[in-house]
């Protein structure tokens, strides 16, 4: 797993953004047998930086927590099995290190949330990056059954990493 982290906006986060992101996109592509190594990267940014991209990419004029930015459109959720025939452009040709997107983070929703939700400000960040992560896998949550999917799948990978609600806020 390779993972950039790039920082639009410093956020004196009280862990390593990227040993924690690392971390949790790793296990998540564990987890769905991807059988490549991969690389994605990280902008964590404000609210004004991930409000802009909102608008500009989905269209919503608001700030977000997170978005996704996958390079490859899954047949399935998690199916890595066409990938190299569908989508060969996105390896890298001298390494063979897969591209699977960007993810985007706006730090200040990271600290906010875990206030709102109550647990550490590691933990939202590491969820966030699990949910996000899911999306590059192929998954959503528009309907309510893809949504407890990933629930479950995120949650999962934060008790995997033994990052819970219990811990140190």
């Amino acid at each position: 797993m390779i993972f950039y982290v790039d920082q639009d906006a410093v956020y004196d986060f009280p862990f390593s953004a990227e040993e924690i992101g690392e971390q949790t996109a790793a296990y998540i592509l564990e987890s769905e047998g991807c059988p490549y190594e991969a690389s994605v990267s990280l902008l964590i940014t404000d609210d004004a930086g991930i409000h802009e991209m909102n608008r500009k990419f989905r269209h919503i004029d608001r700030p977000t927590d997170v978005l996704s930015f996958p390079n490859i459109s899954f047949d399935a959720p998690g199916d890595f099995s066409n990938v190299e025939e569908l989508f060969a452009d996105h390896f890298e040709p001298d390494t063979g290190v897969l591209n699977l997107g960007d993810i985007v983070i706006s730090g200040e929703h990271v600290f906010s949330q875990a206030r709102e939700y109550g647990h550490s400000v590691k933990r939202e960040f590491a969820f966030l990056i699990a949910h996000s992560m899911l999306h590059l896998c192929g998954y959503d949550h528009m309907e309510q059954e893809e949504a407890g999917v990933m629930e479950q799948k995120q949650e999962q990978a934060l008790n995997a990493l033994h990052i819970t609600r219990e811990e140190e806020k």
